[in-house]
Formats: C-alpha cells, sequence, structure tokens
C-alpha cells in the first residue's frame, strides 16, 4: 500500500494542476489476490497536456525485484471506463506470470476503440511524458513508469522481423498521433 501511495504521490506532483481520480480497481473473485491494492490513476487534461492519462499504482508492490519494478501509463483522447479496465488488464497481466518490460507486448484482444485498428499494446518509454514521470522513487527502491502504446496488429508483426527500433523509427517518420484511436498503421 504505501509503494502504491507513493506512486500516486509522484504522478499527482508529475501532473501538478491536473485533476487526478484514484480508481479502486477490484478484479474480482480469482483474480483479486493476484493484485490486492490496484488503483488506477486517472489523470485529466490540464497545463501539461491536453490528453488524459491512465496510470496503474499497485504493480510494484506484487512483483518487485529489489526494490524495482513497473507501473505503466496510457494516455488516449478521452475519459473512458474502458481504459481503466484496461489499465487493470495490463497489470493483471504483468502480475500474474507475464512480466512485461520495454519491447514487449500484449494482445489486447479487442480493438482499442470500437473502430479501431489497435488490437496490442507496446510496451515502451513515456515518450509523451519523459524521463520526469518515468522515473518513480519509492520508500524501498523504485519504479519504472512505462508507457502502453496501442498498435496495430500489422506493426507487431512488423516489430518481430526488424525489432523494436525499426518499427519506433516509422512511428516518428509517420509523426503518427499516439491518442488517435483511428490512426491509420505505420506498415
Amino acid at each position: 500500500m504505501q509503494a502504491a501511495e507513493a506512486v500516486e504521490s509522484h504522478v499527482r506532483e508529475f501532473f501538478d494542476g491536473h485533476a487526478v481520480e484514484v480508481v479502486e480497481y477490484d478484479l474480482g473473485p480469482g483474480h483479486r489476490e493476484v493484485l490486492v491494492d490496484l488503483r488506477v490513476l486517472v489523470v485529466g487534461p490540464g497545463p501539461r497536456t491536453d490528453c488524459w492519462a491512465y496510470v496503474t499504482a499497485g504493480c510494484w508492490s506484487e512483483v518487485e525485484q529489489d526494490g524495482h519494478g513497473l507501473e505503466f501509463v496510457m494516455t488516449a483522447h478521452v475519459r473512458d471506463q474502458r481504459f481503466v479496465e484496461l489499465m487493470a488488464m495490463i497489470a493483471y497481466y504483468h502480475c500474474g506470470g507475464h512480466l512485461l518490460d520495454v519491447e514487449h507486448s500484449m494482445p489486447i484482444g479487442k480493438p482499442w476503440v470500437p473502430g479501431s485498428t489497435c488490437e496490442h499494446l507496446l510496451i515502451s518509454l513515456p515518450y509523451l511524458h519523459g524521463p520526469d514521470l518515468e522515473h518513480c522513487p519509492l520508500p524501498e527502491g523504485h519504479a519504472r513508469i512505462l508507457w502502453a502504446l496501442p498498435v496495430t496488429t500489422a506493426e507487431i508483426e512488423f516489430r518481430r522481423h526488424h525489432g523494436h527500433e525499426a518499427l519506433e523509427q516509422l512511428f516518428d517518420e509517420a509523426e503518427i498521433i499516439p491518442t488517435d484511436p483511428f490512426r491509420a498503421s505505420v506498415v
């Protein structure tokens, strides 16, 4: 609980001037014990960004190793409960035995939003927010807050064959808007 509170404090400090809602998320029977203290921090638009940010708080305490662990952020164009649920899904996937890290991906199982071709999440550095959000000091170590970027199946296949850096280069060249659920695939 102390680590989740420290993550929340870090997020509030980083997003100073933004409204931050704490959503206690209960994964339900049979899943609850994987993430006892899961919270999703919902950050509204404000002076730092005009987008919404969704940040997990609770992953670190479940799977930290030697004081080091991860939390996740997703940035979206609107406030939507489906993004809170998606962050809970990421947290459960990560803490339930599929440890995620930079350059990893996971299938969502459906479009990011209805009509989107983004059906996977790519774990990356939080480029939209920078290292000041990424590096979160905790009382017993530190957490890295990594970005869960919605991507297409074709982009995941390209990454498997050409590497993570090559995919990120295509994102840069195409100047994608990562919060646009209807963006075209870069491959």
